[in-house]
C-alpha cells in the first residue's frame, strides 16, 4: 500500500525526532487519509474571581438495616459478565500437573460548545461505567492491554441505547446551567436555574447528565435529587445505579448507603446497585463494610449463593487484597461451596498482591479439590508469574497448556508477547506472534497494539506502518485503544501537535476519545510543548465532546496555569473542583503561593485555605496560611505620616 509522505511539523523539528512524527503520520494517514493542521483557538476569557464559601450537610449513618422491599429478580447480566465458552470452558481431555510451591520464591468547566471549536465540532457522547465480573477468558487477568486508563469504559448496552436517545439539546442546556452553577460557587442556587429550563425530564437524559459529570459529586447528587423533587419523574433502577456508582468513585460512603436504602423503599433495589456499594468499599480498603453491604444484599432477598460470594471475592481480587480475600474465603466456605471462579479470584486476589506463593497455593488446593483449572486460571497465574518477574516460570505454564490443554488463547498469548515488548525484545515478541498464527489463534486489537507499542518504544517506525497496514488487511482495524497508543508515543517525543493530528484521525473515524487522550495532550502541551493556548483547547474539546474532567485533568491543566505564570486561573480551578467534591489536586503549592506572594494578595490565600481545609485537606491548608501570614509580615505597605509625605 503506497503512503503518502506527510510533512512533519515545526514542534517535531523542535521537541522531538522528525522521522518518528512523519512515519507515526504516514502509517496512520494510510488509513485514514491526510488530516489538516490543528487550528489554534481564540483567545479565551478567564471568568472572574468567585469568592469561597462553606460545604455542607450532615449525612445519615452508615449501613443500617432498610426496610425489606419486595423481592425483585437480578437483572440479566450484560454480555461482557459472562464468560466464554471458548474462554471458561474447563478442559475435561488433559492431566494438569501440580503446581509446586517451591518453584515459586518469593477548564472552564462547561459543557457547552463555544463558537469556533478550538479542534473539532461538539458531538454528543455517552460512554457507561463498566460493573466488575468476569467479562471474558482474557478478562479475568488482572489487567487488560490498554492500561488502567481505560479501565473506567465500558459497554452497559441498555444504558448507553437508553443515553444516545436523548435529545442533545436539552442535555446540553441541563450540562450547561449545573455547569454554570458549579463557576458561580458553592453558594449557587442549581435547583432554581434547573427549574428556570424546565426541561423534560426522562430516563434518558438524567443518565446523560449524570455521566456528563461522573467526576463530580455534588452537582450530580444536586440535579439528582432536583429530579425527583420536580414532580413528573420517577428515578428507575438504572439511574439510581448510577448515581449509586458516582457516589462509590468519590467515596462518599454514607450518601451511597442512604441512597441504597432510598431504593429499597422505592423498591428499586437490584443486584448491581449492591455490586456497585461492593466494589467501592474494596476500592477503598473498607473490607468490613464491602462484607456488611453483602450481608445487607442477602438480608434483601438478593442471594444468588456461590455467585454472590464470588461477586465480593472478584471486588477484593481486582484491589489486590490478598489476605483480606483469603479471610472472607475461609470465613464463607462453610456457608457456600466455593467453584472453579471463587478459587480463581482468590489466587487473582494473590496475584495482584504480588504473593505468587499463596497464589500456587491456591492453585494446588484446587487440584486437590478435584477441580482442573481452565483457560482463564492459567492466564490469571502466567499474567501473576510475569508481573512478578518470574518469567521462567510463565514460559512452562504456557509450554504446559500447549502440551496438556488448556489450549492457549489470544489473551495467552498477548500476555508473553506484551512481556517481551515492554523488555524491548520484539525480535521474541514477533517469533511469539508468528507462532500464534501458526496454531490458527486469531490475533486482537491488543495483540496488534502491543506490538504497535513495542516498535514505536524501538523506533522502527517502519514496523508500526507495517502492523497499521496488516491490522485492517486482517479485518482487525484499529480502535481507541490503538489510537491512544500512538498518540502516547508522540506526546513522550514532545510532539503534541503530531499528537493532535493523530488524534482528528481518530475523530474522523468515528473512534470515542477517552479521557487519558485529553490528559495525555494537554500535558504534553502544557509541561512539554510549552503552547498554553493549545493546551487550552485541548481542554475546551474535551468539554464540547462531553467528556468530564477527573482529578488528574483538572492537575495537568492547574499546572499548565501555574507553569506559564497565570496562578489566578489556577486558583479559580482548584475552587472548581472543591465546589464539584473533588480533592485539592497534587501540584506544586509552595510555587503557587508564592505567585501570590510577589502578586500581594494575602486575601486570596487566606481564602482557599479556609476552603481546603473544610474539603478536608488539611497539609494543603496549612501551607497557604503559612504563606499567606509570610507574605502579610514581608509585603512593604506605605502610610501616610503626619507630613502628608508617604513613608514604608
Amino acid at each position: 500500500m503506497a503512503v503518502k509522505p506527510i510533512p512533519t511539523t515545526a514542534a517535531a523539528a523542535l521537541h522531538g525526532d522528525p522521522q518518528v512524527a512523519a512515519a507515526l503520520l504516514a502509517a496512520a494517514g494510510a488509513l485514514r487519509g491526510d488530516g489538516d493542521a490543528v487550528p489554534l483557538p481564540d483567545a479565551l476569557h478567564p471568568r472572574p474571581h468567585h469568592r469561597l464559601l462553606r460545604p455542607h450537610c450532615p449525612l445519615p449513618p452508615l449501613l443500617p438495616h432498610p426496610s425489606r422491599p419486595p423481592h425483585l429478580s437480578p437483572p440479566v447480566p450484560p454480555p461482557y459478565l459472562t464468560s466464554s465458552s471458548s474462554g471458561a470452558g474447563i478442559h475435561r481431555g488433559a492431566g494438569v500437573a501440580q503446581f509446586p510451591s517451591c518453584a515459586i520464591r518469593p477548564l472552564l468547566a462547561r459543557s457547552r460548545a463555544l463558537p469556533g471549536s478550538p479542534l473539532l465540532a461538539p458531538q454528543a457522547f455517552w460512554v457507561a461505567d463498566a460493573l466488575f465480573g468476569f467479562p471474558a477468558a482474557r478478562c479475568l487477568s488482572t489487567s487488560i492491554a490498554s492500561g488502567d486508563e481505560d479501565s473506567e469504559s465500558g459497554s452497559l448496552e441498555q444504558d448507553a441505547a437508553a443515553a444516545a436517545s436523548s435529545s442533545p439539546e436539552d442535555v446540553a442546556r441541563v450540562c450547561a446551567a449545573i455547569a454554570d452553577v458549579v463557576a458561580a460557587g458553592a453558594d449557587a442556587n442549581l435547583e432554581a436555574a434547573l427549574s428556570a429550563l424546565s426541561p423534560p425530564l426522562s430516563e434518558e437524559l438524567v443518565l446523560a447528565a449524570l455521566d456528563r459529570f461522573k467526576h463530580a459529586h455534588k452537582p450530580s447528587h444536586r440535579f439528582f435529587r432536583w429530579a425527583a423533587a420536580s414532580g413528573g419523574f420517577v428515578h428507575t433502577t438504572i439511574t439510581y445505579c448510577k448515581m449509586v456508582h458516582i457516589l462509590g468513585k468519590a467515596r462518599q460512603f454514607e450518601s451511597m448507603v442512604a441512597l441504597i436504602q432510598e431504593m429499597g423503599k422505592a423498591g428499586a433495589l437490584s443486584m448491581d446497585a449492591f455490586k456497585i456499594a461492593i466494589k467501592s468499599f474494596c476500592a477503598a480498603g473498607e473490607i468490613k463494610n464491602a462484607v456488611g453491604v453483602f450481608e445487607l444484599m442477602r438480608k434483601n432477598g438478593f442471594d444468588d449463593g456461590v455467585e454472590s460470594f464470588n461477586c465480593l471475592l472478584v471486588a477484593l481480587a481486582q484491589e489486590g487484597l490478598g489476605k483480606e480475600a483469603r479471610q472472607v474465603f475461609d470465613k464463607m466456605r462453610d456457608r457456600y461451596i466455593p467453584d472453579l471462579r471463587s478459587y480463581t479470584a482468590l489466587m487473582m486476589a494473590w496475584c495482584n498482591a504480588r504473593n505468587l506463593v499463596e497464589a500456587g497455593r491456591v492453585w494446588n488446593e484446587m487440584l486437590e479439590k478435584g477441580m482442573k483449572p481452565d483457560v482463564v486460571v492459567h492466564n490469571t497465574m502466567i499474567e501473576g508469574l510475569l508481573r512478578g518477574q518470574r518469567r521462567p516460570e510463565a514460559v512452562k505454564m504456557f509450554e504446559l497448556m500447549k502440551a496438556k490443554g488448556p489450549p492457549p488463547n489470544a489473551w495467552t498469548y498477548t500476555m508473553l508477547i506484551r512481556d517481551h515488548c515492554k523488555r524491548g525484545k520484539m525480535d521474541m515478541a514477533m517469533r511469539c506472534f508468528e507462532e500464534m498464527q501458526e496454531a490458527r489463534c486469531q490475533p486482537d486489537v491488543a495483540t496488534y497494539t502491543c506490538l504497535l507499542v513495542g516498535y514505536g518504544n524501538a523506533k522502527r517506525m517502519d514496523r508500526v506502518t507495517a502492523v497499521l497496514e496488516e491490522m485492517t488487511q486482517k479485518g482487525c482495524p484499529p480502535d481507541a485503544r490503538t489510537y491512544n497508543a500512538l498518540i502516547k508515543l508522540l506526546t513522550n517525543r514532545n510532539m503534541p501537535d503530531d499528537a493532535a493530528r493523530i488524534y482528528k484521525k481518530m475523530i474522523k473515524k468515528g473512534l470515542e476519545p477517552t479521557i487519558h487522550t485529553y490528559n495525555m495532550m494537554m500535558k504534553s502541551y502544557f509541561l512539554r510543548g510549552r503552547n498554553y493556548a493549545m493546551g487550552c483547547a485541548v481542554w475546551e474539546e474535551m468539554h464540547q465532546k462531553g467528556i468530564c474532567p477527573d482529578v488528574n485533568s483538572y492537575t495537568v491543566f492547574i499546572n499548565g496555569h501555574i507553569r506559564h505564570g497565570r496562578p489566578e486561573e489556577a486558583c479559580r480551578y482548584i475552587e472548581e473542583m472543591i465546589n464539584k467534591g473533588m480533592k485539592a489536586p497534587q501540584i506544586d503549592y509552595n510555587k503557587f503561593a508564592a505567585d501570590f506572594s510577589k502578586a500581594g494578595k494575602p486575601e486570596i490565600l487566606y481564602e482557599l485555605a479556609q476552603k481546603v481545609k473544610f474539603a478536608g485537606n488539611f497539609d494543603v491548608s496549612n501551607v497557604f496560611h503559612q504563606w499567606a501570614e509570610k507574605m502579610k509580615s514581608r509585603v512593604k505597605r506605605t502610610v501616610p505620616n503626619q507630613t502628608g509625605n508617604r513613608m514604608f
